[in-house]
């Protein structure tokens, strides 16, 4: 199997993360945009447009160092949590902008995060 998916999940990434700071560029210049620079809102919303950037990076690097390694269970777990990580945490940033209970969700996007990135190097110890 190949990582296809997360190589095209990376650079939807990439896309998400342009567009959503194309959009978010046409408030920047207005002090008071959702509460002002350091608000909590505007925060969290600065770093959903950035997760996209970095999660679709960290899919990417994943896809390309699955072609120098052997498939298994791990790499195909790993494959799908870093899928996970990349979908939910911008959606989560931008929701928690929106309402402030979402906060309490950070748990999905970062433990799925971390256990992809966990599985790929439990697959490079235990590989043969």
């Amino acid at each position: 199997m190949n990582y296809f998916i997360n190589l095209a999940g990376g650079w939807t990434g990439f896309l998400g993360g342009a567009a959503s700071g194309a959009l978010i560029g046409l408030f920047f210049h207005r002090d008071d945009w959702l509460g002002g620079y350091g608000s909590f809102p505007r925060r969290m919303v600065r770093l959903g447009h950035i997760a996209c950037w970095g999660l679709g990076l960290i899919n990417i690097l994943f896809a390309l160092s699955c072609q120098a390694i052997a498939r298994s269970t791990w790499t195909d777990t790993a494959s799908v949590l870093l899928l996970v990580g990349l979908v939910t945490m911008p959606t989560n940033c931008f929701l928690t902008a929106w309402r402030n209970a979402f906060r309490h969700l950070f748990f999905l996007p970062a433990g799925s995060t971390l256990g992809g990135i966990l599985c790929l190097l439990v697959h490079w110890m235990v590989a043969p």
